[in-house]
């Protein structure tokens, strides 16, 4: 791609509405311009623009997103088929486990969730469509770096900033490299507590009709009620079996 073609006000807009989140709801221009690294009257720029088109609000001193902003993301939802493709198997997954399953996909360093079937809520924030948690401590996350070619993976733990959210995250490169290789031998990837105190999840990677990883779905429970052992005993074949019917659909 070459440098002419990009339209770099957009890339500065974009980079403002990604700044917004859920610890930083409300925000100054002088805030926006030192998250996003642009000029403060670039950033005034971009926020006035939004609020013109209808994408945030101003009060005279600090800026928010208006609920218009869900038309971004509706319109990936609306356009892949992946999302209503898994819906149906999240659901039957939620209903034979009375817990939550997900579908989820790599962006950046981070897991993108496209799907979700909830029964009930088990971590702290909100999960729907469009949420966004680090790759390297969730399993969904775990399961997708371990489909990719070492120097890949190792390249987004690189520019991944390594948290210990608990005292039982795996927050190294040695650790989480070490457990990428057996997730990747044993196909699928447990999360127990590393992420918030309480909670696990084990996932398993979807596979295209060309043997392609393209997403990975999960269950996530509360530990006292369904532990990992309980998880890989029951659940795993579950998961099982949604991967095999669903490859051949992914084309």
């Amino acid at each position: 791609m070459r440098q002419g073609d990009i339209i770099h006000g957009l890339v500065r807009g974009l980079a403002v509405v990604e700044c917004f989140d859920a610890e930083h709801a409300r925000m100054s221009i002088t805030d926006v311009a030192q998250r996003t690294g642009l000029e403060r009257a670039t950033a005034r720029r971009c926020l006035l623009t939004l609020v013109h088109l209808g994408y945030a609000t101003y009060d005279g001193k600090f800026f928010e997103l208006t609920p218009r902003i869900l038309n971004l993301g509706h319109s990936y939802l609306a356009a892949t088929p992946l999302p209503r493709l898994l819906q149906p198997f999240l659901e039957e997954l939620a209903h034979a486990t009375g817990e939550s399953s997900s579908a989820a996909v790599l962006e950046g360093t981070d897991i993108l969730y496209v799907a979700r079937a909830s029964n009930r809520r088990v971590m702290s924030i909100n999960l729907a469509p469009g949420a966004r948690l680090p790759a390297y401590c969730t399993s969904m996350g775990r399961t997708l770096l371990a489909a990719l070619p070492a120097d890949e993976a190792n390249a987004i733990l690189e520019r991944s900033e390594l948290v210990a959210y608990t005292e039982k995250s795996k927050a190294d490169m040695a650790s989480i490299t070490t457990e990428l290789a057996v997730i990747a031998a044993q196909g699928f990837a447990v999360i127990d507590q590393e992420l918030e105190l309480g909670l696990c999840s084990i996932a398993v990677p979807l596979h295209d009709s060309r043997n392609r990883v393209v997403a990975a779905i999960n269950i996530g429970a509360q530990t006292a009620r369904s532990p990992t052992s309980r998880m890989i005993a029951q659940f795993l074949p579950l998961m099982r079996k949604v991967q095999a019917e669903v490859r051949p659909l992914l084309r």
